[in-house]
């Protein structure tokens, strides 16, 4: 089964338009269905189907989509049992993404700013209470529809509340994008709705900046500065930014999870209202760095060793023992 499909074919009767984007697990297509709807497939590739991990994943993805029904999230409009092979089929909105329209306008004004912000909030908050996470929150996975809707799409890591990790820790995928991942993403966890805050807070920086947080020369320096730099001041960017927004950006930003917010609603309300808030509530204390990432997985891999000593002394010793009585 080979997932390279040409405009013209067809797929259960949805008619190939045209190819939107692919990666290493699945690609996404433009297509009409039989009513002459225009709607979004997504199908793995045969690696991902064959790769039982890979296959959860997407088999979690459609149990996600299919419980979201949120204006600010693509919709899954599968109504479909039986079919040929196994896709996605999700409704289409017409716009452009957030990083093409930050790639035009390089940055926007402090109100569009914090307008799209609020709508992603909402939309956050939504899914939270659903019980999915998203973890990959990102100007690529959001869609600027038509009138400035916002409309976040790309469940394919998100986490299920209840399900079973796919993962384990730093030897398992690290999911996430390095520019907007947390630093608990990072230490190899799975994450909980304040990672979409803090993703979500790197994303509100770059709309109002025009560059994310952190700069670095490869993936590494970055992830490592998400553990161990400060939030760069917005002033120190040429950028001025009023300071109860800088303050709600710089504590979405925070290291430890429990010092970000609580969840996406009470993030909203601030947003809703930040022309009333006292920047003097965003003081905050200074915060120590995580240890690197590196140093991380190094004191992880030190400790499994030593356990893996551990164990093979005791069980030497035990065969001593028992062969000399």
């Amino acid at each position: 089964m080979n997932t390279d499909l040409k405009p013209g074919q067809e797929v259960d009767g949805f008619r190939i338009d045209e190819l939107l984007g692919q990666g290493s697990s699945s690609e996404v297509v433009l297509a009409h269905d039989p009513d002459g709807l225009r709607v979004v497939l997504k199908l793995p590739r045969d690696a991902a189907v064959a790769s039982p991990k890979s296959f959860d994943r997407f088999r979690r993805e459609l149990q996600i989509v299919a419980r979201l029904d949120h204006p600010g999230i693509e919709r899954s409009i599968d109504r479909r049992t039986a079919r040929s092979r196994p896709y996605l089929v999700m409704e289409y909105v017409e716009g452009e993404t957030l990083a093409a329209r930050l790639r035009r306008d390089t940055r926007f004004p402090v109100d569009l700013a914090v307008g799209f912000a609020i709508q992603l909030a909402e939309a956050l908050a939504y899914a939270h209470e659903h019980g999915v996470v998203h973890r990959d929150v990102k100007p690529g996975n959001v869609l600027v529809a038509g009138g400035n809707r916002l409309v976040i799409m790309d469940f394919g890591i998100a986490l299920l509340d209840g399900a079973r990790r796919l993962t384990f820790g730093l030897f398992g995928d690290r999911l996430g994008t390095p520019d907007y991942m947390s630093p608990e993403q990072i230490q190899g966890k799975r994450g909980d709705p304040r990672s979409d805050i803090y993703a979500l807070g790197a994303v509100l920086f770059e709309m109002l900046t025009g560059r994310a947080p952190w700069q670095g020369q490869d993936s590494m320096e970055v992830i490592n500065q998400h553990l161990t730099a400060p939030v760069p001041p917005m002033a120190d960017l040429g950028v001025e930014v009023p300071p109860a927004v800088e303050g709600i950006v710089r504590r979405c930003l925070r290291k430890r999870p429990d010092e970000r917010y609580a969840d996406a609603a009470s993030l909203r309300h601030d947003l809703e209202h930040w022309q009333e808030l006292e920047p003097a509530q965003f003081l905050l204390a200074e915060e120590p760095g995580l240890a690197p990432a590196e140093e991380h997985l190094l004191l992880l891999v030190a400790g499994i060793c030593f356990a893996f000593l551990a164990i093979s002394t005791l069980l030497v010793t035990a065969t001593y023992l028992v062969a000399h009585h």
